[in-house]
């Protein structure tokens, strides 16, 4: 599904290296964690996968279903399949939510040259998987995100994953600020979407996410490179004692 192979990638403006060589696969219907310090380049990987402005691949490839992913734009990235949850969704004011999603999920329809959905079909799918995962019919008519507390706007983001169903899932510190109860049900989210050829990158500082979203590699950055890689076990690992013992074991490799 996803491949990345040797990504080097510095800031434009600054020329700071930040990705030092990640080389990561992720197979189709697997869902992959990627855990590190803070600075270690995990944010960076979502953004460059994601076609964000700002930084410059200076080496290495990376593909989706053995398309290129540096040579699209953002938005070919996502009619390809690819859908990234931030950790700091944005607020849109005077977008509604419903409108938002309609005509983002047509557009995708579209590019995939499929029928759009009409109006009908559109509002019976959001409703149901709005439910899901608690949002209420109040949310989904105002604007994006606005007035939104950290939970409803993970919520939304899952609810947007939801409806444009997208092939390779990246989630971004999802996590981040999210009380017990949110987690859950964000995760819930999640777990509904996994499926044989839908994959997910979970970026995450914390294995409580990785409580309700079991994943099946767990991968550790540091320095802009994966320098460990292993089962859930390895995220336990690192919940009870920390990134010193592996980053040591690392050194003396």
């Amino acid at each position: 599904m996803l491949q990345i192979n040797n990504l080097h990638v510095a800031l434009e403006d600054e020329g700071k290296q930040i990705l030092k060589g990640v080389t990561l696969t992720v197979p189709a219907g697997q869902v992959h964690a990627i855990m590190g310090p803070n600075g270690s380049g995990k944010s960076t990987l979502s953004y460059v996968l994601s076609g964000r402005d700002g930084y410059e691949v200076t080496e290495g490839q990376a593909t989706l279903e053995g398309h290129d992913l540096l040579e699209m734009e953002p938005e070919e990235r996502a009619a390809a399949g690819l859908f990234l949850a931030f950790q700091y969704p944005v607020e849109i004011p005077g977008v509604g939510n419903m409108t938002f999603l309609r005509t983002a999920v047509n557009a995708q329809r579209k590019a995939r040259g499929e029928e759009e959905l009409s109006a009908g079909e559109f509002l019976k799918l959001v409703r149901e998987r709005a439910k899901a995962l608690d949002i209420d019919a109040e949310m989904l008519k105002r604007p994006v995100n606005v007035g939104f507390s950290g939970g409803e706007k993970k919520r939304n983001e899952i609810l947007q994953m939801a409806m444009l169903e997208p092939r390779m899932c990246i989630l971004d510190e999802t996590d981040s600020g999210l009380d017990v109860d949110a987690m859950r049900l964000v995760a819930q989210g999640v777990n509904a979407l996994r499926a044989p050829d839908r994959s997910f990158l979970v970026i995450t500082h914390y294995q409580r996410l990785l409580d309700h979203i079991v994943p099946d590699v767990v991968h550790i950055m540091f320095d802009g490179r994966i320098v460990k890689s292993g089962g859930p076990e390895l995220a336990l690992e690192v919940e009870q004692n920390g990134y010193a013992d592996i980053l040591a074991e690392v050194a003396d490799a």
